[in-house]
């Protein structure tokens, strides 16, 4: 794990601004690969799904059981394209760096973007931000406001309190898990480079851990996106 990250220091001539390049490409090449699937899965639609239209069918009866498990139908349908976006971007980032990481030059340039705390910081944020926009556009402002004085006026600062922690819950638990894989299958891809003796017992601890890295990546990305349904069903209920 002798590898640093590209950075792109100065960004439009401003000293403070610097961008990571790796991140900016792979999060480009997720959002590619998860549109792909979307269109591929959506071009000629049959009445007996097979394939990836089928797969992408059940993965959105998936997503409707989660949005149904914590609010109802009539309010949470609208939240469907966020909920299937969410399940298939995070995973499909989170397993990019599973299948394979590239360094050029001692740098990173491949690997799992959801393995950078910046990124997926950055995805809590816009959904606690998201879920306040929501609350105050389906309740009302005023409503609203008063749901953060419940039950009583002194628990406004802890409910400002619970809205910086779950952002960082948010975030920082997929960030944890997936780096955590990253570490270890770098780890175990440096003792397969060290010899035939490293290669063998390398080789089978690599593969175990790859299978059970797309399983995390899997409950990471299903975590993710229940957590956000249970934020956005506490904005938009008018039971919370």
């Amino acid at each position: 794990m002798d590898h640093g990250a590209p950075i792109k220091e100065d960004v439009f001539g401003i000293s403070w601004l610097d961008f990571n390049l790796s991140n900016v490409v792979m999060m480009i090449i997720t959002a590619l690969i998860v549109f792909t699937l979307g269109v591929l899965a959506s071009r000629n639609l049959q009445r007996k799904p097979t394939g990836l239209q089928n797969f992408m069918e059940w993965l959105i009866d998936f997503v409707k059981g989660i949005i149904g498990g914590n609010m109802d139908w009539k309010t949470g349908k609208q939240f469907l394209p966020l909920g299937l976006t969410l399940i298939t971007y995070i995973f499909v980032g989170n397993i990019l760096g599973v299948i394979m990481m590239i360094s050029v030059d001692h740098e990173l340039w491949w690997k799992s973007p959801t393995s950078d705390p910046g990124i997926t910081l950055s995805l809590a944020v816009m959904i606690i931000v998201l879920t306040n926009y929501y609350g105050v556009k389906m309740q009302g402002a005023k409503e609203y406001a008063k749901g953060f004085l419940k039950p009583l006026p002194f628990m406004l600062p802890f409910k400002i309190i619970e809205e910086f922690a779950n952002t960082l819950t948010l975030g920082l638990r997929l960030f944890g898990n997936i780096y955590a894989g990253e570490i270890l299958l770098g780890l175990l891809a440096g003792l397969m480079t060290s010899g035939v003796g490293g290669f063998i017992g390398g080789i089978i601890p690599m593969l175990a851990w790859q299978g059970f890295s797309l399983f995390i990546g899997a409950i990471q990305a299903f975590i993710f996106t229940m957590l956000t349904m249970v934020y956005m069903a506490h904005k938009v209920s008018h039971d919370h």
